[in-house]
């Protein structure tokens, strides 16, 4: 199927913005301007955070970035020459205004024959991790992006892109400030990270009783709670079974990490209903973007065994059934849909293509060609339909 010929509209659950330099520190107040810094290393500039350089995102400016769909092959096929993630990613190109700007996106996807987007920074899955150790200046750098984003992208531009702000939750009222903030200007869908919250007493995670207020204000917005892909802080433990103090690098091989990549997904989708929130909040509604499918069906088969043993352990509450009602997945173009299907109903499934990431499709209709088998109607609820639904437009 081509983009002609697609009898239903397209709403991508996963493209992404290129953010400038000042995004993060436009809006930050003066006493912080020093947290966040750009320096040159060797003609190259990085971004340092208290001091630190990371590696994190190589690029930080996005002047130069990878070409959309560039790994494309390399998750179908696999990479049996043993390629370096450079040669896999080919040659670069400059960012183009359609990835630092929405007029332009729109423009660019009309071309792409994408009707709608829900858009997702790039540089903010660095900010938390480097930072957990200072919850007031996590809450004050990522208020500063979530001004920036609406200054320039704004949380919904003319009912086609939906742009996500980031919501951190260490400081549990200024939390709630932040997402009465971003509802009020707009925003039909929020980014948590996959991760355990930090603190001042060290981290724990958000589906704790401490942070009901938050969730129940979140039920009152009904608004979309995304977990993205991000930097979770696993790092940590493959530095402890490989002696390194290495940050999180996604560019470069690291069979450990990638032997262990989707735990920090199983890890919150379990946390959910480990410690409750799902059960108290069961009006919630969760989008797990850019992290596939197949974490899904071993983390049910867990849960359906623990249950089985211990089902005090959840409140005498299925957690399985908890996870299907509340959970909405994005998988792969690689990995199918029929599984994810069967597991969680056809609902359920977002269609995302990471554009233009280089780890996404190049064509994010492409996607449509591994639904051939389906029946349009389902078709249509997964190309765009269910995300719709799901963000009440």
């Amino acid at each position: 199927m081509t983009a002609k010929t697609l009898p239903y509209p397209l709403f991508d659950a996963d493209n992404h913005l290129y953010e400038t330099e000042d995004s993060l520190t436009k809006y930050l107040p003066e006493r912080y301007k020093k947290a966040i810094q750009y320096v040159q290393v060797n003609g190259r500039t990085k971004i340092a955070v208290r001091g630190h350089i990371s590696e994190y995102i190589p690029n930080p400016t996005f002047e130069v970035v990878a070409r959309p769909g560039a790994m494309e092959d390399y998750f179908k096929n696999g990479n049996p020459e043993g390629k370096s993630k450079r040669e896999i990613f080919g040659k670069s190109m400059k960012a183009v205004p359609a990835f630092r700007e929405p007029a332009a996106r729109l423009a660019l996807m009309d071309e792409l024959s994408v009707d709608r987007s829900l858009m997702f920074p790039t540089l903010a899955s660095l900010v938390e991790e480097r930072m957990r150790d200072d919850p007031e200046l996590i809450h004050a750098v990522v208020h500063a992006l979530n001004e920036w984003l609406l200054e320039t992208w704004q949380f919904n531009y003319k009912d086609r892109i939906f742009t996500t702000p980031v919501i951190t939750l260490p400081i549990l009222d200024k939390a709630i400030e932040e997402l009465d903030w971003v509802v009020a200007n707009g925003a039909k869908a929020i980014l948590v990270r996959p991760a355990p919250v930090p603190g001042f007493q060290g981290p724990r995670s958000f589906a704790l009783p401490e942070f009901d207020p938050f969730w129940k204000r979140v039920v009152e917005h009904d608004i979309l709670v995304a977990m993205h892909s991000s930097d979770s802080g696993y790092s940590r433990f493959d530095a402890e079974w490989e002696g390194s103090k290495t940050e999180m690098l996604p560019f470069q091989t690291n069979a450990f990490r990638m032997v262990n990549e989707w735990r920090p997904v199983q890890d919150t989708v379990a946390s959910w209903v480990c410690h409750g929130a799902l059960f108290r909040f069961p009006e919630l509604k969760l989008a797990v973007i850019e992290s596939g499918s197949a974490w899904l069906k071993p983390l049910l088969e867990t849960l359906a065994d623990v249950y089985k043993k211990a089902p005090e352990g959840f409140g005498m509450q299925d957690p399985v059934a908890a996870i299907k009602k509340s959970i909405h997945v994005s998988p792969f173009y690689e990995e199918g849909v029929t599984e994810l299907i069967d597991l969680v109903g056809v609902d359920k499934v977002l269609f995302g293509s990471d554009y233009p990431h280089p780890e996404g499709l190049a064509e994010p209709t492409h996607f449509a060609d591994m639904l051939t088998h389906l029946p349009v109607e389902d078709q249509a609820k997964i190309m765009g339909g269910n995300l719709a639904r799901l963000l009440g437009v």
